[in-house]
């Protein structure tokens, strides 16, 4: 340090929440309501209710640089943020958790940016964003899902042309896919996709339902809810709206099947009804447990806890319990 330089005040904190709380709101002063600008996000709208009008449709959108990396989920967090409201409650789901990391920063950037409040409950939420699941249970009408997509076409599978796709998805060509998924059954014996499953959306568009399981495939037929699919790095978006039909594209003799755990439970709330995912225990024995942790909560404290408890209907939500004697597969599906 020279002669002419001020000295810096030397402040010492005992931990990073120390650091968090010492800088108040000052380093939100000059954003925008929700960190985006009001353009972006009308912008953002508008791409929404055109996507809601032609289901999915792939529209392109003014995708804009985040606080974090494209691909970590730029998309959907433009997409909840230009939705968010002063009143909403926000929920965020990472692989059916809410306690990661990117779950909790996502959260804590709307909770920051937007003063919304925050919630790990599904049904207390009004948008969920999630990460490649959907939740357990049942959305209501009033309820928004926004999902983070990686790769916005199903086509892709089968030609890396974007070019080559849209012709395809202009004349609802879908002969190459359904070639694919001959050849999969070929060379399987059955149509073995883990993820990713391609659906088409109301008899029209071909769509890439994101990197959710199978098991979460029929929970976007007929769904109460709209289903936002937004990713940053491709600029695209498309959405499902209410009770729009959503079929997974399979053949007569090899219909389109969920993932099965045989006799497996959740090894917290003994649920069989529900998609379990293995860990390894210190002991070396694999168990099961509930992907979606919030769920999983519940039915410890009651293991009859249905799906659509918070319903006023019954609703047909996702795969019901194995039939007993059913085939079981491993937690990827194959």
């Amino acid at each position: 340090m020279t002669d002419t330089e001020t000295p810096r005040a030397e402040t010492s904190y005992e931990s990073v929440d120390a650091v968090l709380d010492s800088l108040d709101d000052e380093g939100l002063d000059g954003y925008s309501y929700a960190y985006l600008d009001e353009h972006t996000k009308r912008e953002v709208r508008r791409s929404i209710l055109k996507a809601v009008a032609i289901p999915g449709h792939q529209v392109p959108y003014a995708s804009r640089p985040m606080p974090l990396a494209r691909g970590w989920g730029t998309g959907g967090i433009q997409a909840s943020l230009s939705i968010l409201g002063p009143t909403d409650t926000f929920k965020v789901i990472d692989q059916g958790s809410d306690e990661s990391v990117n779950a909790a920063n996502i959260r804590r950037l709307a909770r920051d940016t937007a003063a919304v409040e925050t919630t790990t409950d599904t049904t207390d939420a009004d948008v969920i964003q999630t990460r490649h699941r959907i939740p357990e249970e049942a959305l209501s009408e009033d309820q928004i899902l926004v999902l983070q997509v990686p790769v916005t076409d199903a086509l892709r599978k089968v030609d890396p042309s974007d070019a080559a796709n849209r012709r395809r998805h202009a004349h609802k060509n879908y002969g190459k896919m359904w070639v694919h998924l001959y050849e999969n059954v070929v060379e399987w014996g059955e149509i073995n996709i883990a993820s990713r499953y391609p659906t088409m959306v109301a008899g029209r568009y071909l769509m890439d339902p994101s990197p959710i399981p199978r098991w979460d495939v029929p929970k976007l037929d007929d769904a109460d809810n709209l289903f936002v699919f937004a990713a940053g790095r491709e600029a695209r978006l498309y959405a499902v709206p209410p009770n729009t039909d959503v079929e997974p594209l399979a053949f007569e003799d090899r219909e389109f099947q969920v993932e099965r755990f045989g006799d497996a439970t959740c090894q917290f709330c003994g649920s069989d009804d529900t998609y379990l995912v293995e860990i390894e225990g210190d002991d070396g024995e694999t168990r099961y447990v509930c992907n979606d942790t919030s769920f999983c909560e519940k039915r410890q404290d009651d293991p009859e806890l249905a799906k659509d408890h918070h319903r006023e209907r019954d609703v047909s939500w996702g795969p019901g319990t194995p039939s007993e004697g059913a085939d079981a597969t491993g937690g990827d599906g194959t």
